[in-house]
C-alpha cells in the first residue's frame, strides 16, 4: 500500500512514525492528516530501501523547502551536482529536486539518490526530450509513461508532470507579457498546438497513477500556466489550470496517490493570501508547493531575496512547501555558492512562516540565541545560527581574536556604546537597590 492507502486503513507505518518524531506531534495527528490528503510523506520504496529519512510536507507541520540542482546542455557535472547535493542538505534544504537537462542524467541521478538522504523530486519530461533528440512533436504518451516508470524504478520520490494544462486554455495566455513560463508547460503546449490535440499527460493521468502508485511516488501537479511576471499574476489562465489541478488532485487520491500541488512564481504581496486560500479550496486542502513567490521583477541577481519575501508570506497564509529562487534565477544556472544562498533565504522564510503559524516548538531556537547575544556567547550564537560560518567570519573581521569571544561588545558598537552591555548594567544598579547597598533609583525593573 501506498502511504495514503494505509492512513485511510487506520495503519501508522514505519514512515509515519518517524515523522512523527521528526515533528513532535502524534502519531495520530501524522496518520489523520496524510489519509486527508492534507499531508504527504515522498517517499519512494526503492530510494527507502538506500539512505531516505522518512519526512513529510503539510499544513500541520513545519514549512518546508526544496532546492532546485541539475545540470544543463552547457554546463555541470555528476561531481558538480553532488556539491550542490551537499550544499543543499547541509544548509537545511528539505527536499532536492534534480532538474537535470543535459547529457548523463541517469548517471546524475543515481549518484544523487545513492547520496541524499532527502526526498528527491524531478520534471520527466527533460529526460525524456533530451533521448528524443530536442523536438517535443515526437513525442508519444508512451515516451513519457516510459520516462516515469523508468525515474520512479531508480528511486525519484516525487514527480513534476504538468497535466492540467489543456488545450483550451493556450488562448488565455496570449495577452501575458512573459506567456507560458514553465518550461514543462510550454513543452507540453507546443505538443499540443503541433498535433492539435488534448494534453496526453491528461489523457493518460490514470496510467500515470498507475505507475506512481506502485512505487508510492508522490504527485507534484505542476503549474505549467504560472505567472512569470507580476503583470501576469492570478489572471484567467492560472485560475482555468487550477481549478484542473483540484479535480486531478481527487482523482489520484482515488487512485491511492499521494499528492502536492505546485503553485505560482511572480505575485505582488497583496495577492499571495488570495492565492494560498484559492488553492485550498480548489484542490482541498492538498498541500501547496509554490515557486518563491516573487513580490518584484526589477532584482535580477537577488531573486533570492525578492522571492523569500513572498515565500514568508505564502507559508504565513499556509503554503506547505517552499521551493527556492537563487541569486542566478533567470541569469544562469546555479553553482554551489548560489545553492548556498538560496537555502539560506528559504530557511529564514520558513522559519518566519512558522513562527507567524505559533508552529510547535518554532521560537525555541530564537529564544536561545536571543539569550546567547546578551549574555554575550559568541560561540553559542554562532553555533544556534543558520549560518554559523558566516556569522563567525563577520565577527572575526574585526576583532578576531579569541579574547574578543567573551567580550561584551562587538565592533559596531564598541566598549561603551553597547546597549545590551548597558542593559545589564542597569540591571545590576537596580538589584543593588533592591539589596538596600546604594541610593534607591526612580525605576523599578522585573
Amino acid at each position: 500500500m501506498t502511504q495514503l492507502e494505509a492512513a485511510r486503513n487506520g495503519d501508522v507505518t514505519p514512515e509515519m512514525q518517524h515523522v512523527a518524531k521528526r515533528e513532535d506531534l502524534p502519531e495520530s495527528v501524522i496518520q489523520s492528516e496524510v489519509a486527508k490528503g492534507r499531508m504527504v510523506i515522498p517517499a519512494n520504496r526503492v530510494h527507502l530501501s538506500k539512505r531516505l529519512e522518512p519526512m513529510c510536507i503539510g499544513i500541520a507541520s513545519l514549512t518546508k523547502i526544496n532546492a532546485n540542482i541539475g545540470n544543463s546542455a552547457v554546463t555541470s557535472d555528476v561531481e558538480e551536482e553532488l556539491r550542490k547535493l551537499h550544499m543543499a542538505v547541509h544548509y537545511g534544504a528539505d527536499t532536492v529536486m534534480d532538474l537535470s537537462t543535459g547529457k548523463e542524467i541517469d548517471a546524475i541521478r543515481r549518484a544523487i539518490i545513492d547520496a541524499s538522504p532527502v526526498p528527491i523530486g524531478t520534471v520527466p519530461i527533460y529526460q525524456m526530450l533530451e533521448e528524443l533528440g530536442g523536438d517535443i512533436e515526437d513525442m508519444k504518451p508512451q515516451h513519457f509513461l516510459d520516462m516515469c516508470e523508468k525515474q520512479a524504478s531508480q528511486g525519484v520520490d516525487y514527480m513534476t508532470v504538468h497535466a492540467g494544462l489543456l488545450l483550451e486554455h493556450l488562448a488565455l495566455t496570449t495577452k501575458r507579457i512573459t506567456g507560458i513560463v514553465s518550461r514543462g508547460g510550454s513543452l507540453i503546449a507546443k505538443w499540443m498546438m503541433a498535433h492539435r490535440q488534448q494534453n496526453p499527460l491528461y489523457t493518460h493521468f490514470e496510467d500515470l497513477c498507475d505507475i506512481f502508485r506502485e512505487y508510492d511516488v508522490t504527485w507534484s501537479l505542476g503549474d505549467g500556466l504560472r505567472p512569470g511576471a507580476i503583470a501576469d499574476a492570478s489572471d484567467e489562465a492560472q485560475f482555468a489550470e487550477l481549478h484542473v489541478l483540484g479535480e486531478l488532485t481527487r482523482r489520484a487520491w482515488k487512485k491511492g496517490c499521494q499528492v502536492m500541488v505546485e503553485g505560482p512564481g511572480h505575485v505582488p504581496m497583496d495577492q499571495i493570501d488570495m492565492n494560498v486560500k484559492r488553492q485550498m479550496q480548489e484542490c482541498d486542502e492538498a498541500p501547496f508547493y509554490v515557486l518563491g513567490p516573487l513580490v518584484t521583477d526589477i532584482a535580477p541577481g537577488y531573486d533570492h531575496i525578492t522571492s523569500a519575501i513572498g515565500a514568508a508570506l505564502a507559508g504565513w497564509s499556509g503554503a506547505a512547501m517552499l521551493c527556492y529562487v537563487t541569486p542566478k534565477e533567470h541569469l544562469g544556472l546555479p553553482d554551489a555558492e548560489d545553492v548556498r544562498q538560496g537555502v539560506i533565504a528559504y530557511k529564514i522564510a520558513a522559519h518566519a512562516a512558522d513562527l507567524a503559524r505559533h508552529r510547535k516548538n518554532a521560537r525555541n531556537r530564537d529564544d536561545a540565541l536571543s539569550r546567547a547575544r546578551f549574555a554575550f556567547d559568541w560561540n553559542e550564537q554562532f553555533r544556534l545560527a543558520l549560518d554559523p560560518e558566516t556569522a563567525r567570519k563577520y565577527h572575526d573581521e574585526t576583532l578576531p581574536q579569541e579574547t574578543f569571544k567573551s567580550a561584551h561588545f562587538c565592533s559596531m558598537c564598541g566598549p561603551k556604546y553597547c546597549s545590551m552591555k548597558i542593559t545589564q548594567e542597569i540591571r545590576e544598579m537596580a538589584e543593588a537597590d533592591a539589596a538596600g547597598t546604594s541610593q534607591p533609583m526612580a525605576i523599578q525593573l522585573p
